[in-house]
C-alpha cells in the first residue's frame, strides 16, 4: 500500500517548521549553560541571544531592546493586558481568546458585517470623558483572515491618550508590523518552533512583569530563557520572505470562485484579508463533518481556531459579525503557506465539491 499523501491547509494554527529552525536548535541544545550565568559558556550563552535579538529585530523592522521574549502569543498578550498599567481595557469583539481571556472584565467594540472593527464605535467609547484605556486590535482575524484598519485606530486611541496593544501573530512575516505601542509576535506561525514569541514593546513605559522570577528579560519576563527556541526564532525570520504571497492571492481567488459555485459561501469576502485565509461556509453540512471527511482523504484543515483544545464549537468571532449559529456552524477554515501548490488546492476542491454534491443528492 502507498502513504496517504497529506495536504496541509492549516497554516494559520503552526506552518511547518524550517529546516534552518530545526538546525539553529539542534545546535543551540548542545550549548547547556544558563544565560544568566556569568562563567564562560554562560556567557557564550547570553551572546547567542543577544545576536539572535538582534537578527529577530531587524527581520522584522523593530530595534532589538523593543524585543521581550515570552514563551508565544498567548504570553504575550497576557504579559501586555494583564501587565500593563491602564485604568481600563477595550477589546475588539473578535480578538483572539489569548486577549479576551487575558481581561475578562474589558468592554467590548462591536464590528460590523465583514469583522472590520466599527471606528466610530470606538471613537465613542474612547471620547466618552473616562480615563484612558489599553485598547486590544489584532492585525488579521486568524479565522477569517480580515485585516483591521490599524493606522487608524492608533490615531483615534493617541488622541484619546490611550495606549494599542496589536496581536500581530497572523501577520508577521507576512505584512510590515502596523503602528502600535505593543505588538505580540509568535515564531511557529512563521516557520519556526512553538514555545517562543515576543513582546515588541515600542514603550515599555507602564509595562510590569506577570511572571515573576530572575528579572530576565529587563525585568519583564522572569525565567531562563529558551536558547533553542530563541534560535529557531531568528533561523526562521532569517530564512522568510513573502514572495508566495503572491501566488497565495491567485490560488485563494481560483479556491472561492470554486466553491461558491459549488454553493459555498466566503465570510468577510468583500474585506481585506490575508491572502492565505478563507473562512467558507458549506450550507447544510457540519463543520464537524467536514473536518472528518476531508481528514480522512488526506487533507488538514480546521474549524476557526485551532487553539481550543481541538474542540469544535460556536465561534465568537463570526457571531460578533452577526452570523446565526448554524451557519457557523458550517464553516471551515483553509489557510494556505509557502509550501502550497496548485495541486494542493485543485485538489482540495475536487473533495469539498464532491462532499457538496452528495449533500445535494441527500
Amino acid at each position: 500500500m502507498t502513504e496517504k499523501r497529506l495536504i496541509y491547509l492549516d497554516w494559520n494554527a503552526t506552518a511547518p517548521t524550517r529546516p534552518q529552525a530545526v538546525a539553529a536548535m539542534a545546535d543551540a541544545a548542545g550549548l547547556w549553560a544558563n544565560p544568566s550565568s556569568v562563567h564562560g559558556p554562560g556567557r557564550a550563552a547570553r551572546a547567542m541571544i543577544e545576536d539572535a535579538r538582534e537578527r529577530i529585530a531587524t527581520g522584522i523592522g523593530v530595534f532589538p531592546d523593543q524585543l521581550v521574549f515570552t514563551s508565544g502569543g498567548t504570553e504575550a498578550a497576557a504579559l501586555v493586558m494583564r501587565g500593563m498599567s491602564a485604568a481600563r481595557r477595550l477589546v475588539s469583539a473578535i480578538e483572539h481568546d489569548a486577549v479576551l481571556m487575558s481581561a475578562p472584565d474589558a468592554a467590548l467594540v462591536r464590528v460590523g458585517q465583514d469583522g472590520i472593527i466599527d471606528l466610530d464605535a470606538l471613537r465613542d467609547i474612547l471620547g466618552d470623558g473616562q480615563a484612558p484605556a489599553l485598547v486590544a486590535l489584532m492585525h488579521a482575524n486568524n479565522e477569517t483572515g480580515v485585516l483591521q484598519p490599524i493606522e487608524e485606530a492608533y490615531e483615534l486611541v493617541q488622541a484619546a491618550g490611550g495606549t494599542l496593544f496589536v496581536d500581530a501573530v497572523q501577520t508577521a512575516g507576512k505584512r510590515p508590523l502596523p503602528p502600535a505601542d505593543f505588538l505580540a509576535v509568535s515564531a511557529h506561525k512563521l516557520g519556526g518552533p512553538p514555545g517562543i514569541g515576543a513582546v515588541i514593546a515600542r514603550c515599555a513605559t507602564g509595562l510590569h512583569a506577570v511572571q515573576k522570577g530572575g528579572g530576565q528579560e529587563r525585568g519583564l519576563r522572569g525565567g531562563t530563557e529558551n536558547l533553542p527556541g530563541i534560535m529557531g526564532f531568528a533561523a526562521a525570520i532569517a530564512n522568510s520572505d513573502r514572495d508566495w504571497l503572491v501566488e497565495a492571492a491567485a490560488r485563494q481567488n481560483r479556491m472561492e470562485a470554486r466553491l461558491k459555485a459549488a454553493g459555498g459561501r466566503v465570510f468577510a469576502e468583500r474585506a481585506e484579508r490575508l491572502p492565505n485565509t478563507s473562512l467558507i461556509r458549506m450550507p447544510g453540512v457540519a463543520a464537524t463533518t467536514q473536518l472528518i471527511s476531508m481528514d480522512l482523504q488526506g487533507f488538514a484543515v480546521s474549524a476557526g481556531s485551532a487553539c481550543s483544545s481541538g474542540k469544535v464549537g460556536a465561534s465568537h468571532v463570526l457571531s460578533a459579525m452577526g452570523v446565526a449559529p448554524q451557519e457557523a456552524g458550517e464553516a471551515i477554515r483553509i489557510s494556505t503557506g509557502w509550501t502550497t501548490t496548485d495541486s494542493d488546492i485543485d485538489d482540495f476542491c475536487t473533495a469539498w465539491e464532491d462532499l457538496a454534491a452528495r449533500r445535494v443528492a441527500a
